[in-house]
């Protein structure tokens, strides 16, 4: 697993909610499902950059909390009539840690 960071336990991330990971070269939002599924994006909203990880989730989507956009948390692309797409992290959960595939990184 040399090329997995750990970066949260399960329970540091809210049902419904996120938590951020910040590294070089910004933040990683980590979302949590109602299902316990964890998901990693960009945490920049393809429209106007908005904060997705301040935004409501809700099945395998997050609305950004600035110009209500959803953003499919599976693959980051923008749903609906919107277009455009935030970048995605390969995320896994092992027992009650969560890591993310290294991204150049810091604490």
């Amino acid at each position: 697993m040399d090329d997995w960071i750990k970066v949260a336990q399960l329970a540091d991330v809210p049902v419904l909610g996120a938590r951020i990971y910040r590294h070089n070269e910004g933040e990683i939002a980590i979302f949590r499902t109602a299902e316990d599924k964890v998901f990693a994006l960009n945490n920049r909203c393809p429209h106007k950059g908005g904060p997705l990880s301040e935004g409501i989730v809700h099945g395998g989507q997050v609305t950004c909390p600035l110009h209500n956009w959803q953003i499919d948390l599976a693959t980051g692309e923008a749903q609906g009539a919107d277009t455009g797409c935030t970048e995605r992290f390969e995320v896994k959960v092992v027992g009650e840690d969560i890591f993310l595939r290294a991204v150049n990184a810091k604490a």
